[in-house]
């Protein structure tokens, strides 16, 4: 049987194949009648859009393209969430890629990406490898690079200063009273990097830094690593009196470990986490956490990629900082300080 065509749905709904087309591509540009006579035509005709056939009719297919370093982590579901609440009612499909943390596995995705001529990219971080780059800087189609900023993107990001938002919070636990900080960090991608690097500079600007105060792993974070990176710290640096985490889900592994060594939070030792994921907050006591705009970050990438589709000018700016929110709760909030 013969696969219907955008002509045949154009002919069954009264309109040219190309009104088919635009009401699929871009529906905010035809008219909810216009747009409700051709959805009932591919219904009834049992049309399926072919991505391809497009891609040769217009030089970009209708995929957009989205690649998160990981799955399990819920940054990037909600980053997701955002980005599909913004698309789910367009003619655009995404398509995701798990880079798991490798420049070099993310090249290879860049490059089978490129290669369906996308209608954008969305892709997590500034650490692209130079050939990356130079695929993302050369593909017909915008980019987008998220959850960090920087002067120099490939096209525009959306995102914020992991170094800000790291110094922020260090500063908080000085000026509650906290001295022996330490900073406790999994993973260790650039971003956990660029958060490690503005914990330095605070300790060093309050001549607190001492190296012995880093503890690091490359494996991915979890409650259960947080518990064992606290005893390790503690067997290290036994008077340390707070921890700045890479995440939450080491900062409620660490709170539970203070638990079960009754060590008193926060009057003897203070928990930052990072990203303020939820479950920092339903902790007892509740954990300070850096807010990170997740969900909006997906929502300003997928709509900038509409926008620059439909013909709207690249933006002045292209560095879209939406900042960060400290929130401050009882686990760094010592008793009569600050």
């Amino acid at each position: 049987m013969k696969r219907p065509t955008l002509i045949d749905v154009g002919r069954e709904a009264g309109v040219s194949a190309i009104t088919v087309s635009r009401a699929l591509r871009e529906p905010e540009k035809v008219s909810k009648a216009l747009r409700d006579r051709i959805s009932k035509a591919i219904d009834k005709l049992g049309y399926v859009p072919n991505p391809a056939a497009a891609s040769l009719a217009s030089n970009r297919s209708s995929i957009i393209a989205v690649l998160v370093p990981s799955f399990s982590n819920n940054v990037f579901s909600d980053v997701l969430s955002g980005t599909n609440a913004v698309l789910e009612k367009t003619g655009y499909s995404i398509q995701i890629a798990n880079t798991g943390y490798n420049p070099i596995a993310e090249e290879g995705m860049i490059r089978k990406f490129v290669s369906l001529s996308p209608a954008g990219v969305i892709i997590a971080g500034v650490d692209q490898t130079a050939a990356s780059r130079k695929m993302l800087k050369d593909v017909d189609c915008p980019v987008v690079q998220i959850m960090d900023i920087t002067d120099d993107p490939v096209d525009v990001i959306v995102g914020f200063s992991n170094f800000d938002a790291a110094a922020t919070s260090v500063e908080h636990m000085v000026a509650q009273g906290y001295r022996r900080i330490a900073f406790v960090g999994t993973r260790m991608d650039p971003r956990t990097q660029q958060r490690m690097a503005g914990y330095e500079a605070v300790m060093r600007k309050h001549q607190l830094y001492d190296a012995s105060l880093f503890i690091t792993t490359p494996q991915k974070s979890s409650v259960e690593i947080g518990r064992h990176l606290l005893a390790g710290l503690l067997d290290k640096v036994p008077d340390c009196d707070g921890v700045f985490c890479n995440n939450d889900d080491v900062a409620v592994g660490i709170a539970l470990e203070c638990q079960r060594r009754n060590l008193a939070v926060p009057e003897a030792f203070g928990i930052c986490g990072f990203n303020d994921l939820g479950t920092t907050s339903q902790m007892n006591p509740a954990i300070t956490s850096v807010y990170t705009p997740r969900v909006e970050i997906g929502e300003r990438a997928a709509q900038y990629i509409i926008d620059r589709n439909a013909g709207h000018p690249k933006p002045e700016v292209r560095n879209i900082d939406l900042g960060f929110t400290l929130k401050v709760r009882a686990s760094t909030l010592r008793t009569g300080t600050g």
